[in-house]
């Protein structure tokens, strides 16, 4: 969606400078958000422009376009017609010709509209994916090196989003049990689970191009950073990134849209018609705000971070669980009743007071999928070293 912000790189020579001449009259703008892309399952997202009397801030609520009619054509007289699900409008697509031009055709509202026809941009493979931390105390970034292309001569631009996963442990763990019928502890293993997971989709999009590169080879482009104190990197972490071939055009929207946004405080506010865009409005003059760009394939690599390799902080929290000592088997039913789960019995002899020692914890800090992680180990979870696709 057009609410996400765009992350450019700052490289040297990957950024010029667009400045927008932005119109105050326009508004009910469409947007359309999403490329043609080969060998994938492809997704647009149409929303309007907020009104000019609105506050746009990155997180609002878009006002999504439902009940439009949206396909991709080629001009050998294919056609994919997409499935609407609340303004996302999605299809499956194959295979695309290298030698068909694809536009997106779109009906809403009375109007019609579509993108310039283009034939489908090849992408290289990725050659690496790298982790550096400067300093002990440095943020990790995360760095991209595409494959060498095919043409040193001439310039490329390609755009990157990417997706995290990472493992989480609980709190704490316990292997005890309180039985309120026995009226003791007892073992019960695997009550909770040891460990889970965490997704996360990039809400960004980072571009770059190559003109100030030898050979026009991006090497190590930092596409974003890790805080070494967050909790992504306390156990394993890691990375997939996609990586698409853009047009020069494409490219030039990405920035223009950058720009438009920091200097105006929200995309569209006043609204930004003045964007460079290939999306044409054949009914009437009504100015359309976004780009469709268009893939043969797109690359992805796969990558892994382990916290044995970096200098991660992960400070000793103190402890949350309840203690009790000495309690007797109706303070024990108690804390049961309230939902807390027993995690240590010290007996007397243990005990460096001589009393019972207990002490309790809630689900939420035995269970990770109070977290919001899910359990079942995801599939690529087993690979031992980083994967180009």
């Amino acid at each position: 969606m057009l609410c996400l912000w765009v992350g450019v790189s700052t490289l040297a020579g990957c950024i010029e400078e667009y400045e927008a001449d932005i119109p105050e009259d326009d508004s009910n703008l469409l947007v359309v958000e999403g490329a043609i892309c080969s060998g994938k399952t492809n997704k647009f997202i149409l929303s309007r422009t907020q009104p000019l009397n609105s506050t746009f801030s990155p997180g609002s609520t878009p006002r999504m376009v439902t009940g439009a009619t949206v396909s991709v054509r080629g001009s050998d007289g294919s056609e994919y017609r997409m499935q609407e699900a609340g303004g996302c409008y999605t299809c499956l697509i194959v295979d695309l010709a290298p030698d068909v031009d694809y536009y997106l055709h779109i009906e809403t509202g009375g109007d019609v509209y579509e993108s310039v026809p283009q034939k489908p941009i090849r992408t290289e493979a990725i050659e690496e994916v790298v982790a550096v931390q400067d300093t002990p105390e440095s943020n990790i970034d995360i760095l991209v090196t595409p494959a060498e292309p095919s043409e040193p001569t001439q310039p490329y631009y390609y755009s990157w989003t990417y997706d995290e996963t990472w493992e989480v442990h609980p709190e704490y763990t316990t292997n005890l049990f309180y039985d309120t019928v026995e009226k003791k502890p007892v073992f019960k293993l695997y009550q909770f689970p040891e460990r889970g997971w965490k997704d996360m989709a990039s809400s960004t999009i980072m571009v770059g191009a190559s003109q100030n590169y030898e050979g026009q080879h991006i090497r190590r482009l930092k596409l974003y950073d890790i805080d070494r104190g967050s909790s992504r990197v306390y156990y394993r972490y890691s990375g997939l990134v996609h990586q698409r071939a853009i047009s020069k055009a494409e490219y030039e929207y990405e920035l223009a849209r950058r720009q438009a946004s920091s200097e105006m405080g929200g995309l569209f506010t006043p609204q930004p018609s003045a964007l460079p865009t290939n999306i044409r409005c054949l009914t009437s003059k009504k100015h359309v705000i976004g780009f469709v760009g268009c893939a043969l394939n797109t690359s992805e690599y796969r990558f892994f971070l382990s916290p044995d390799d970096f200098s991660i902080y992960h400070p000793r929290q103190p402890d949350a669980r309840i203690w009790i000592e000495d309690p007797s088997e109706a303070v024990c039913r108690q804390q049961v009743e309230r939902g807390l789960y027993l995690c240590e019995w010290i007996t007397p002899m243990n005990s460096p007071t001589g009393t019972l020692r207990t002490a309790w914890a809630s689900r939420s800090q035995l269970d990770v999928r109070s977290q919001g992680a899910y359990i079942e180990e995801p599939p690529f979870w087993s690979l031992e070293e980083n994967t180009s696709y």
